[in-house]
């Protein structure tokens, strides 16, 4: 679920608490959590409603001045209309994550056993190193050359960097990428290992 900074803003200051999407399926699940660019949102429910359903107090939930004002916002698709109601629950884990290269022999250890199951699990075998050395050697490179430059789109390209972002190795940039001082200190322990 995307969500514009200005709403995420406001869902943290506590003024928005619900949001209001068309889906063909519902995107989240009530009880569960969505990473977002500005931090962690709680999903408290997930119910399918009719415009008929959405109330005056739920549209200024949802930050708008009025009901009218809500309907228009939402695009006129045959899709189901779905009420979120959102909470804020705290900063990206992944940036203290990332900032955390104090890592003992056991956690490292943990961290590369987590890459090399990531290599296991790709039809492109061992990737993860590759991918830290690219992005090592060529910070705030845009995305599409990084991935040209190993034969690839962008679209399947980014959702495997996305998988050491979770790891908190790496760090998006306008444009491209750099390593975290987390991932600076396993990439250091991956090359050590191949040197063996």
């Amino acid at each position: 679920m995307l969500i514009r900074n200005k709403i995420l803003d406001e869902i943290k200051a506590g003024n928005i608490s619900i949001i209001f999407r068309r889906w063909k399926k519902p995107g989240v699940k009530a009880g569960g959590t969505q990473m977002t660019q500005r931090g962690v949102l709680g999903i408290d429910s997930v119910k399918i409603v009719t415009e008929k359903q959405i109330t005056e107090s739920d549209a200024k939930a949802a930050g708008f001045k009025s009901k009218k004002d809500l309907i228009a916002d939402l695009y006129d698709r045959d899709e189901d209309i779905y009420r979120i109601e959102v909470h804020w629950v705290g900063e990206d884990p992944r940036k203290a994550l990332r900032a955390d290269d104090k890592l003992s022999k056991t956690e490292l250890d943990e961290v590369i056993a987590k890459l090399r199951k990531l290599d296991a699990g790709s039809q492109r075998g061992n990737w993860t190193q590759l991918y830290l050395q690219m992005i090592h050697d060529q910070p705030n490179t845009h995305a599409q050359i990084l991935a040209e430059s190993i034969g690839l789109s962008i679209p399947t390209f980014k959702p495997w960097v996305r998988k050491l972002k979770a790891l908190g190795l790496t760090e998006s940039l306008r444009p491209g990428y750099r390593l975290s001082p987390r991932g600076e200190k396993v990439l250091e322990a991956l090359r050590q290992k191949h040197e063996r």
